[in-house]
C-alpha cells in the first residue's frame, strides 16, 4: 500500500448500525483495509441506546486510530427508525447518511450466511468505499425535513381512510350480491339496511347474521368517511411550502386538487438536480437488457411509489384532453398518428414522463410547460 493511500484511509471513519427492535449491530471501519470493530447495542430506551451510539464512535475512533481531523460518516438503512436517529446525530454534529437498502451488493449465491454481524460490516465495507469515492457503493436516501415528513403523514392518512372505505363498501355490495341484491348502496340504500327493508332474491330478510355483519361493515364505512372529512380540514396545517405548491399545480388545467396534493407530498417535496433524477424516481424510465448479442428491452424500471405512478398515468390522459394545443400533446398526436389502442397505451408512458418533468421544471424553475393553460383566474 503507498504512503498516500495509507494516509487517506487513516482520514475516514465508516459507521454502520444494523438496526432491529432488539438490538443494534455496530460496525466500524477504519484505520486500514480489513480493519473493523464490531459492538451491539442493547439499551432499552430510545434515549439510552442513540447516547451509547455516541459513545461508541468515540471509541471507534479512538480503536482505530483515526485521528480527531477524520471525516466520520454513520448510516444505516431505511426502516423502522425512519428519519430521527439521522436528525439527532446531525444535530450532535456527526454527519449522518441512511442508505438505500437495494443498492447494498450483495453475494449472488443461492445459499448464504445472514446475520446482524455480517449485515453490518458489509455495510460499513460498503460505506467506507463510498466515502473514499465509489458512488455506485451505495445510494443515500434524501432525509426529508420534519414539515415534509409531517405533510407526507396528511396524505397517507388520507389514502389510508379512503382505501379502508372502498374496501368496506365493496364487501357489503358483495355480501348483497350473494342475496341476489343488486344495488348501488346509495344514501336510501343505506337507510333501508340499517332498518332490515332489503329483500334478498326469494322476498326473504337478510338472516341475522348476515345482517349484522353488514351493518359492521357500513359502519366502518361511515366511520371512515367521517374521519376523511375531519383530515380534510387539517389542509390548514400542511406547511406555506406545500400550500404554494398544491396551489401552483392546481393553476394548470387538467390537474385538480386530489392530484395536485398527491404530486406536491408524495414526490416534489423532493429536490431534483435533473430530469433524469425525476424519471428514475418516478420509476418511468426504460430497463434495457444488452448482453452479447441478447438485446432487449425489459420495461419500465418501476422504481418508486407505484401510487405516484399510476396517478402520472392518469394526469397524461387527463393532460391530452385538456391541453391539446400542449407541446406533449402534439408529440403524443404525432409519434402516435395511424397506431391502434396498443401502441397509444404504451406511449403514454412516455408521456406521463415528460409531464411529470414538465412540471418539476414549472415548480422549480418556473418554467412554464410549453403550449399549456391556465385555468380561468376566479372572481
Amino acid at each position: 500500500m503507498s504512503t498516500t493511500l495509507r494516509v487517506e484511509l487513516c482520514v475516514m471513519l465508516a459507521v454502520a448500525v444494523e438496526i432491529s427492535a432488539a438490538k443494534w449491530v455496530v460496525a466500524s471501519c477504519g484505520g486500514g483495509v480489513g480493519r473493523i470493530r464490531r459492538k451491539v447495542l442493547s439499551e432499552e430506551s430510545a434515549t439510552a441506546r442513540f447516547e451509547a451510539l455516541v459513545q461508541e464512535v468515540v471509541e471507534a475512533r479512538r480503536r482505530l486510530g483515526v485521528g480527531e481531523g477524520a471525516r466520520v460518516v454513520v448510516a444505516y438503512e431505511a426502516g423502522q427508525e425512519g428519519f430521527w436517529l439521522v436528525r439527532a446525530l446531525r444535530d450532535r454534529g456527526i454527519e449522518a447518511e441512511v442508505i438505500d437498502p437495494v443498492s447494498l451488493q450483495v453475494d449472488r449465491r443461492r445459499r448464504r450466511a445472514k446475520t446482524d454481524r455480517l449485515d453490518a460490516e458489509a455495510l460499513a465495507l460498503a460505506l467506507f468505499r463510498w466515502m473514499g469515492g465509489d458512488t455506485r457503493a451505495l445510494r443515500m436516501v434524501r432525509v426529508a425535513s420534519v414539515a415534509d415528513e409531517d405533510n407526507r403523514e396528511w396524505q397517507r392518512e388520507r389514502d389510508r381512510l379512503m382505501s379502508e372505505q372502498r374496501a368496506c363498501v365493496d364487501r357489503v355490495r358483495k355480501k348483497l350480491r350473494t342475496q341476489g341484491i343488486w344495488i348501488a348502496l346509495d344514501q336510501h340504500e343505506r337507510q333501508q339496511l340499517r332498518e332490515g327493508k332489503l329483500r334478498g332474491f326469494d322476498g326473504q330478510p337478510l338472516a341475522p347474521m348476515l345482517q349484522a355483519a353488514l351493518l359492521i361493515e357500513l359502519d366502518r364505512a361511515e366511520t371512515a368517511q367521517a374521519k376523511a372529512r375531519e383530515l380534510e380540514q387539517q389542509l390548514a396545517e400542511l406547511s406555506p411550502e406545500a400550500v404554494e405548491r398544491i396551489d401552483r399545480l392546481m393553476q394548470l388545467r387538467g390537474i385538480g386538487s386530489v392530484s395536485a396534493r398527491q404530486l406536491a407530498l408524495r414526490l416534489f417535496w423532493r429536490t431534483f438536480d435533473n430530469r433524469r433524477q425525476v424519471g428514475s424516481c418516478t420509476g418511468l424510465v426504460g430497463m434495457p437488457y444488452d448482453s452479447g448479442t441478447m438485446r432487449q428491452d425489459q420495461g419500465i424500471s418501476k422504481i418508486g411509489d407505484p401510487r405516484i405512478r399510476g396517478l402520472l398515468i392518469e394526469l397524461a390522459w387527463m393532460w391530452l384532453r385538456h391541453q391539446p394545443n400542449s407541446a406533449i400533446a402534439q408529440w403524443f398526436i404525432a409519434r402516435t398518428q395511424g397506431d391502434g389502442k396498443r401502441g397509444k397505451r404504451i406511449m403514454i408512458v412516455a408521456v406521463a414522463r415528460r409531464l411529470v418533468i414538465a412540471l418539476w421544471r414549472y415548480l422549480a424553475h418556473g418554467e412554464m410547460p410549453q403550449g399549456a393553460m391556465l385555468k380561468p383566474a376566479r372572481a
